[in-house]
């Protein structure tokens, strides 16, 4: 349930509102805009009678949300939700951004000159993999507390904030450095790792499964936020479908569908959608002009050597040039 209060709400009458409701066993969720205050009701609300709020002087409506999701919904939040991570350096709300870097950490060399190359390209966000979810029990599985250990010393040398993926709750400790934490497709419903992530005071990077809904993915991210963290960041990644010509199906659909529902700001990643490195560069176009709020590429110095997902990551020279359109396509629509 959602309450609109009236722009001139006497404050004293608020205050008393708020403690009534709070009485009632919900918790409010509070919104304030530049022209309205939204208080979104969080909890058992079936037995609060809405015509008797709704007949309150201070009150502007009151809303039922039908959505399963609450917190996540644009209805409880209709500004978009801005993640600062400092140094001017923010998320969503028509703040675009890069995330850049390898697929895993594979050196210190490796890791530091691709972060210096990523940054002087445009990128503002440095990501690596440090533990690696492999289809493959063979495959590198990456350096783990080492390779989190060589982010930390680019985040140092170049002053980028980092992303990794943590892949179990048992790690959170690991990642008390990282920026933002970053939840892998097939961890999207990995609700005890979510309830956990919810208790931080950290940004979150929640990617859509491989055959996941958009509801299903709100519904993920509303695991997160019902924990107390509401700094959540979506992610389309390409979806599971019957075409075989690309790794996966990128569903620049979901980015529209997800910006009217939601307030998250909404990141696209071509680069595992495709897995063919020269699809990143028009993908990356298509993304941006769809409303997208940022894009997270690989970007590797010798892709033909890399550890992981080499055919779709990007030299630092290839980036340069997909930030340099991308930019161009985002001033094109202010």
């Amino acid at each position: 349930m959602i309450v609109i209060l009236k722009n001139d709400a006497d404050a004293q009458k608020v205050d008393i509102l708020a403690q009534w409701l709070e009485t009632q066993n919900v918790e409010i969720h509070k919104s304030v805009g530049e022209y309205t205050t939204v208080w979104g009701l969080v909890g058992d609300t079936s037995k609060i009678d809405t015509d008797l709020i709704e007949g309150l002087e201070i009150v502007e409506g009151v809303r039922r949300i039908s959505e399963p999701y609450k917190q996540a919904n644009r209805k409880f939040h209709p500004d978009d939700t801005v993640i600062d991570l400092g140094n001017s350096i923010k998320i969503g709300g028509g703040n675009f951004q890069f995330f850049a870097g390898p697929c895993s950490v594979e050196s210190e060399e490796q890791i530091i000159e691709i972060a210096k190359a990523v940054k002087a390209a445009g990128a503002n966000i440095l990501r690596g993999g440090a533990f690696k979810p492999r289809t493959s029990p063979y495959a590198f599985q990456g350096m783990r507390a080492d390779g989190l250990k060589l982010l930390l010393q680019a985040k140092k040398i170049t002053g980028m904030p980092i992303v990794s993926e943590i892949m179990d709750a048992s790690h959170i400790d690991l990642f008390e450095g990282v920026d933002i934490i970053q939840v892998g497709a097939r961890n999207m419903q990995n609700f005890e790792l979510l309830k956990q992530l919810g208790k931080l005071d950290k940004p979150i990077f929640l990617k859509r499964g491989l055959s996941a809904t958009v509801e299903e993915l709100l519904m993920s991210a509303e695991y997160i936020m019902s924990g107390g963290n509401e700094k959540v960041i979506l992610c389309e990644r390409g979806i599971r479908t019957f075409e075989t010509a690309t790794r996966n199906t990128l569903d620049l659909s979901a980015v529209a569908i997800l910006k009217e529902k939601t307030h998250l700001p909404v990141v696209v990643d071509p680069s595992h959608a495709s897995g063919i490195a020269r699809l990143v560069e028009p993908l990356s176009y298509a993304s941006a002009a769809c409303g997208a709020d940022g894009l997270m590429i690989e970007v590797h110095n010798n892709p033909q050597k890399a550890l992981c997902d080499g055919p779709q990551a990007l030299t630092p020279d290839k980036f340069a040039r997909v930030t340099q359109g991308v930019q161009k396509i985002i001033n094109a629509l202010k």
